[in-house]
């Protein structure tokens, strides 16, 4: 059993990076293995409505990560995404990412259906839930059943925030018992 987990942030070893490791951590220990993918900094590309994933189920852009995520996502059991909160929102890059991947696999008929997924966000502040919210539509809109935890699935960027690593930890945890029960 692997999850995908997609590190929304620019940033290699930042926040999302060590809450990532938490929720992966747990889920090894109990017996799912990750594969991660960094969003990184590179330029990321919207939708500009062309249709074209329609014939082929992928986008027509191969200049980004879009089509590599559809793969190894499809190849997976389930999706971690996690995200640093930009004005009370995701990442910019990442949310274009996840348009395009989630559009081009929906039009040939929920194909991430039944795989667990969730999302994570780092934040300095506020603006965690609505960040979770707009992650958590692109699950529930495909048919993929949201992993929960104890309190919002977040952790402050303080670099101390214990709180956020048990709720992270047990995230983890929720993610692989609901993997292991939905895997045929």
């Amino acid at each position: 059993m692997k999850v995908l987990v997609l590190n929304g942030s620019p940033h290699k070893a930042g926040m999302t990076d060590r809450a990532l490791s938490i929720v992966e951590a747990a889920m090894a220990k109990a017996g799912v293995e990750s594969e991660r993918m960094l969003i990184g900094n590179k330029p990321v590309r919207g939708c500009i409505a062309c249709e074209k994933c329609e014939d082929t189920g992928l986008c027509a852009f191969t200049d980004d990560l879009a089509n590599e995520i559809i793969e190894r996502l499809l190849a997976s059991d389930g999706l971690v995404v996690g995200t640093p909160v930009y004005f009370a929102g995701a990442n910019g890059a990442l949310l274009a990412l996840l348009d395009r991947v989630f559009y081009a696999a929906s039009v040939h008929g929920k194909r991430f259906a039944g795989k667990p997924a969730c999302a994570v966000t780092t934040l300095w502040r506020a603006g965690s839930t609505s960040a979770l919210d707009e992650l958590n539509r692109y699950f529930t809109f495909s048919g993929m059943p949201v992993a929960s935890s104890t309190y919002w699935n977040m952790m402050l960027n303080s670099g101390d925030d214990s709180f956020g690593e048990d709720v992270l930890h047990q995230l983890g945890e929720n993610m692989a018992r609901l993997v292991k029960a939905t895997r045929p």
